[in-house]
């Protein structure tokens, strides 16, 4: 939706994000490919011009919702300029084909699937014309990782209360485990994080509603807060001792849930390059080249 509404033409706005907002109809975003995950930006998905529109042709990975998505945007090298474009593909086009990923341990919720296009049209009215590049991309990115930012926040609240009432309840030598001052340091220690990841989350939208954030903003947003609430997930399974491990407590699925987070909307790593970009102004994604040496 938010690709729909900050790329799309009036008229696609119109036609599509009513029905979204609704949910009368599924979405999907396709960016990422089998051989292309943070290198997102080197993607091989072709877009040819053809009569009355384009010919979509390649696969893409790690698709949330593809296997029954309504509308999917699709992300492609247009075969002419060499630049990233957008395309709106509706579900049940010929060529396309979506298959779901198997054996998942964490956001078993989520359904994420293979893509494959062959020869795929999609009419010219369904390019998303304010997509030309990989900047373009990069706007979306950016807001979605704003919303990334929060899950870790959620699921890192939930495991606390989850461990503020087992402590309390369960008892080991004679008294409640909350009662061990290991224990109440690592309730301290998770409530921090979770104050401070609340205030990081809260600055990202003040920014966002202002028109002051920037992609590294963004960035260091979503890498820090997946960061701190990989140690807050870690501590509760701990705290649970052998029932930490047993879905039927739910903080073990919890930390399940929380390592696929840590990477998508973009690794940790490449989140931290975006703002070492911004803050040092030398991108640093790619090795740096080795100089021939010179007899």
């Amino acid at each position: 939706m938010s690709t729909i509404a900050l790329c799309g033409s009036e008229a696609q706005k119109q036609k599509y994000l009513p029905s979204l907002a609704q949910f009368k109809t599924v979405g999907c975003w396709a960016l990422t490919e089998p051989d292309y995950g943070s290198d997102a930006s080197s993607l091989k998905t072709s877009a040819t011009k053809v009569p009355g529109g384009w010919q979509l042709d390649g696969q893409k990975r790690w698709i949330g919702n593809s296997t029954f998505a309504d509308v999917l945007v699709i992300l492609a090298r247009n075969a002419d300029t060499k630049q990233l474009n957008g395309f709106i593909v509706k579900k049940g086009a010929p060529g396309l084909r979506a298959t779901k990923i198997q054996n998942k341990i964490g956001l078993r919720m989520v359904q994420n699937g293979d893509i494959l296009l062959n020869k795929v049209f999609v009419p010219e009215e369904d390019r998303l014309t304010g997509i030309n590049s990989f900047q373009d991309i990069s706007k979306v990115l950016a807001m979605s990782r704003i919303m990334v930012a929060w899950q870790p926040i959620g699921i890192s609240m939930g495991v606390y209360d989850m461990c503020h009432r087992y402590l309390k309840e369960r008892k080991q030598f004679g008294a409640p485990l909350a009662a061990f001052q290991l224990n109440q340091e690592k309730l301290v220690r998770m409530l921090g994080n979770i104050q401070a990841m609340l205030l990081v989350g809260w600055r990202l939208c003040k920014l966002y509603e202002s028109g002051k954030m920037t992609p590294g903003h963004a960035s260091l947003g979503k890498a820090w807060t997946s960061s701190k609430s990989r140690e807050v997930v870690s501590l509760g399974r701990e705290l649970l001792g052998g029932n930490g491990i047993l879905a039927d407590f739910l903080v073990a699925k919890a930390f399940c849930d929380l390592e696929p987070i840590y990477s998508y909307e973009g690794t940790y790593d490449i989140n931290s390059l975006v703002t070492g970009r911004e803050i040092t102004g030398i991108a640093s994604f790619k090795p740096a080249a080795v100089a021939k040496s010179r007899l």
